[in-house]
């Protein structure tokens, strides 16, 4: 027999009083896990009420009590989440932080925004004394720093509950929300490319994001699906700002044989794309399709309004502040809904001649 299948003797000695019930025997009992009984036993909001009721039944019929020491440890926790990030682009931030108080809500935690640099030499002494001043109960790590094995590490190390927001699979399902930025790519290639564009250009992030890597798979995947290549001439690298596009897109512009097609990796790049062509006398999309990534804001108020992949942030972080409040220990629904979508507007058009 499994040593975790309880022998009746073991259900005969807890009703009798023979045995102390442990917490084990409370989140078996319950058909929770013990992380679950140990929110309860702590009086943590982020337990269901139906969840709480049951599991409260459960410790008043077999007389449990929690060993005052080990409770000790855990009430050196606030109800503090922290949003820890290193991203360029602020309303991405925006849109996490809204997400995570969506999740949050009623729970009776608050949030800690956090920023940090991840190219710091001292990166991850930094975030456990962040952490450690704060006594967060969890984290929530956005791209790149969700990509530092050494912050998860550290984390680990000192049982910090965490969620990793990245383009790919970092960790284990309770621990990973994967973005899926490769399909977004895809799209906007296949997008230009149906458009009957053949010489197109890419503005990407910085190196150091995996996002940059797989936008840029992505739309090359994308174009290929139609015989169209991306010559390397028309991939310029910038910084997720901006300032960046705009001057990528002049470079871009500078060509020769310049592209009539330009995809920014995200939309504030892609606004500078338009502030440049203007700049240089193009129209668009009449001589200059434009495409971004995100579908903030700012893509639906520049002029033309942006052809862009949305990318559901808020929906993304309020699925993370579930998860690390074990509302969710993974998401339920059809995998689909966070998958980034095409949204055509004004700025892309077949191109001229």
């Amino acid at each position: 027999m499994s040593s975790k299948t309880p022998r009746p003797s073991d259900d005969e000695a807890l009703q009798s009083g023979r045995r102390r019930a442990t917490i084990n025997d409370v989140a078996r009992l319950a058909g929770v896990s013990k992380k679950t009984v140990s929110r309860v036993i702590n009086r943590s909001p982020s337990v269901r009420p139906e969840t709480r009721e049951k599991i409260e039944a459960v410790i008043a019929r077999y007389g449990y009590a929690p060993d005052p020491q080990a409770r000790g440890l855990a009430f050196r926790r606030s109800f503090l989440i922290g949003l820890i990030y290193d991203n360029p682009n602020p309303q991405y931030v925006v849109n996490m932080q809204l997400g995570l108080l969506d999740g949050m809500r009623g729970s009776g935690f608050e949030l800690v925004v956090h920023p940090c640099d991840r190219g710091s030499t001292t990166l991850v002494p930094d975030l456990r004394a962040f952490i450690e001043r704060q006594k967060l109960f969890g984290v929530v790590l956005t791209p790149s720093v969700s990509e530092d094995e050494a912050v998860a590490e550290m984390l680990r190390e000192i049982g910090c509950e965490y969620v990793r927001v990245a383009s790919v699979a970092v960790d284990s399902e309770v621990h990973s929300i994967v973005t899926r930025d490769r399909h977004g790519g895809l799209l906007a290639g296949r997008h230009l490319a149906e458009l009957g564009h053949r010489r197109v250009g890419f503005i990407s992030g910085p190196d150091r994001f995996r996002s940059s890597h797989e936008r840029r798979g992505g739309f090359e995947e994308g174009l290929k699906e139609h015989g169209v290549a991306l010559d390397a001439d028309c991939v310029a690298e910038g910084a997720y700002t901006f300032e960046s596009g705009m001057e990528a897109a002049a470079r871009l512009m500078a060509l020769s044989d310049r592209p009539t097609a330009i995809f920014a990796g995200n939309d504030e790049m892609a606004a500078g794309v338009l502030h440049a062509a203007r700049r240089a006398g193009l129209s668009v999309p009449g001589d200059l399709s434009v495409i971004g990534f995100d579908d903030f804001q700012i893509a639906s108020r520049v002029w033309p309004p942006l052809t862009t992949i949305r990318a559901p942030t808020r929906e993304i972080g309020r699925l993370a502040a579930e998860r690390l409040l074990g509302v969710t220990e993974g998401d339920k629904r059809d995998p689909e809904w966070r998958m980034p979508s095409l949204v055509v507007r004004e700025s892309t058009a077949t191109p001229k001649g």
